[in-house]
């Protein structure tokens, strides 16, 4: 009995150090949003930080560009949550890679302070007037800020997610971040949730951003405004005036393609695989009720989704339905081209799966219900440096860019410990 007495003993110690240890790293990577912002001089932005590109990228190249328009470089991409972000982040990464642009990056975390407002003292190796070409990892936005980093000429663009499916997704990657869901009772919590949010919701509590117009709060607004606010109206106004183009995850590869033509980018550049796709079997299939339920109580983001879903379908008319589809088309052959290259197997698999630790995606705090890849063994001296890039998740080719990123990693490496 004195021995079991022991046993329970050191299990609740490990369980309070545990918990004491996670709470105080959880403390740590949130307090580093509130970092100190400097006052900084105003020294003007170039108009452009173009330059020549890499050579074999000739203006006006490619299937669907006009003829003779100047490929753009100076771009900035909102990356919103749970919205395949990270695939068009991927994209990014080895389009600045190839042309030796120069990224506007977070220090020390993989976001600029998030859920803190942009600030142009979080990129690093910030100075004022320095040209950076490309920013693109998560952010609450800030206009007159990121003006502030880059070039006047720089094309601004993001992607939204239809706000049930985005619901849903967030509940599921961020709920246990969010400690008003630990009181949520039964199986189902989300579908509990839905039920009466009221019940569970604190507009002041902490991370509870994560479960209400998510992509609202990520583009810098009050997600907790009522529908009928005129702030709302001017905020989506705004937006829209801001943002060059607005893609819809729903229709990924027309989006890209509108993309290629906003950007006069080529083909070639929007190779992708998609990453961080959670197991089908982690989806809550959301009922015809609770989608009603998820979209009430979302009902800012749908307003958002619903005014740049016309815009997108505009969009595509102008450029015309048959080329799209013929694009389109072309695109998925590259990409099933590719896959068949570089990865073992041709489809992602369970994280248990995965052979490479470089391979491995980030994983919500308890489970690992985001696939990966395995890259080919014998792929081609041609195609094995661009397999690799194509399939490395963000938080490693963050890393691979010369990112510091040493308050994730050392969260990582707790949640290793603890096995979470």
């Amino acid at each position: 009995m004195a021995g079991k007495g022991r046993q329970w003993r050191s299990v609740c110690k490990g369980l309070v150090l545990g918990t004491v240890l996670t709470s105080c790293m959880i403390l740590l990577y949130c307090l580093s949003a509130s970092e100190v912002q400097f006052s900084l001089p105003e020294v003007p932005v170039p108009y452009s930080c173009a330059h020549r590109l890499s050579p074999g990228h000739a203006p006006g190249v490619g299937r669907g560009q006009a003829a003779g328009c100047t490929p753009k470089v100076d771009v900035m991409f909102m990356k919103t949550h749970k919205t395949a972000s990270s695939t068009i982040l991927n994209i990014l990464f080895r389009f600045g890679e190839k042309h030796r642009l120069r990224f506007a990056f977070p220090s020390r975390r993989n976001d600029f302070s998030y859920p803190a407002l942009f600030h142009r003292s979080q990129v690093q190796g910030y100075s004022p007037g320095v040209c950076f070409n490309v920013i693109c990892n998560h952010m609450r936005f800030s206009e007159a800020e990121v003006a502030k980093v880059l070039p006047a000429d720089t094309a601004y663009v993001t992607v939204l997610r239809e706000p049930a499916e985005l619901f849903e997704s967030s509940f599921h990657y961020f709920g246990r971040l969010v400690p008003f869901t630990w009181k949520i009772s039964g199986d189902d919590k989300l579908a509990e949730f839905l039920r009466e949010p009221g019940l569970y919701y604190d507009p002041e509590g902490f991370n509870s951003f994560y479960l209400k117009n998510l992509l609202f709060f990520d583009l810098g607004r009050d997600n907790n405004l009522l529908l009928d606010d005129p702030a709302v109206d001017e905020a989506i106004q705004a937006i829209a005036h801001r943002f060059q183009l607005v893609m819809l995850v729903e229709h990924f590869e027309e989006s890209l393609i509108l993309l290629k033509d906003a950007l006069c980018w080529d083909m070639e550049d929007l190779l992708f695989f998609k990453l961080n796709a959670r197991k089908g079997s982690t989806v809550s299939k959301l009922t015809p009720e609770l989608r009603a339920k998820a979209l009430d109580w979302n009902a800012i983001d749908w307003k958002l989704y619903q005014h740049f879903n016309a815009t997108f379908w505009r969009k595509v008319e102008a450029y015309g339905r048959e080329r799209m589809g013929q694009d389109v088309a072309e695109l998925r052959r590259r990409n099933a081209e590719m896959a068949a290259i570089c990865i073992e197997g041709g489809h992602a698999v369970d994280a248990g799966s995965i052979q490479e630790t470089a391979m491995q995606p980030w994983q919500p705090i308890g489970e690992k219900s985001i696939m990966g890849y395995n890259l080919k063994k014998n792929v081609d001296k041609g195609h094995r440096k661009l397999c690799r890039k194509m399939l490395t998740p963000e938080i490693q080719y963050l890393t691979d860019l010369g990112v510091n990123l040493w308050i994730t990693k050392l969260w990582g490496h707790v949640r290793d410990i603890l096995r979470w």
